[in-house]
């Protein structure tokens, strides 16, 4: 089956898993719901619709830098206590990655693939990057992100996003049928926030393997920008 590629980079990125109450986790790459809410976005889909196709794609992510965990520590007054008894002060301790890049992949039917690389070109509503306002930078779209290979060789032969590859390989994590347990795969429209668990293969991949930085299409954006 072919796969979309698609780049997730920017200042700051979250994709909850375990979050709860006044602590907000980050997983360290991005989450199927992440990427499927991403990709709903692109498409315009409300939050009530149907995203049993988006759901159905495998996904695999390659991290081409990983980022520094960070935390943004908020407090907020005057918030309605939940047994409704009076109003209270709360904390919020809000984790995320900084400075991260990951090339993200999706693999499917053709025609859903190329209605998402159109949809990513010129999405619909914002795409954020797991949290609201963290926002994308440079753009998730990728010119040459609709690939004929299979979703784990298409990750390992784009060029790398950044200019400097990973000192001790890149991590490589491949849905499958066996490997680490993720509770982020959605179930049903996402207002009714149920998910079930998934595999996820994890494993490292030499970076001798990956292609040098960064893609042909950036470089030639730059020289035209130069030449302008």
């Amino acid at each position: 089956m072919p796969t979309l590629l698609l780049q997730l980079r920017g200042p700051m990125q979250s994709w909850g898993v375990r979050s709860r109450f006044e602590y907000r986790d980050t997983w360290p790459y991005p989450t199927k719901s992440g990427v499927v809410g991403l990709l709903a976005a692109a498409l315009g889909r409300d939050r009530k619709e149907d995203i049993s196709d988006l759901a159905a794609l495998r996904l695999g992510v390659r991290v081409d830098r990983k980022g520094v965990l960070k935390v943004d520590y908020q407090t907020a007054q005057g918030v309605l206590a939940a047994d409704l008894r009076g109003m209270r002060n709360v904390q919020s301790w809000r984790y995320y990655l900084s400075d991260a890049a990951f090339l993200v992949g999706v693999e499917g039917e053709e025609d859903l693939l190329k209605e998402l690389h159109r949809a990513l070109k010129n999405p619909y509503f914002p795409l954020y990057l797991g949290r609201k306002g963290y926002v994308p930078s440079p753009p998730p779209y990728l010119p040459d992100g609709l690939r004929q290979e299979g979703l784990e060789e298409a990750l390992k032969a784009y060029p790398c996003l950044v200019p400097k590859k990973p000192e001790g390989g890149f991590l490589l994590a491949l849905e499958a049928q066996t490997g680490r347990l993720v509770y982020d795969q959605p179930v049903g429209p996402f207002s009714e926030r149920r998910f079930a668990a998934r595999y996820v293969e994890e494993r490292l991949l030499p970076k001798e393997e990956v292609p040098e930085g960064p893609p042909t299409w950036e470089v030639a954006d730059v020289d035209q920008q130069a030449g302008a």
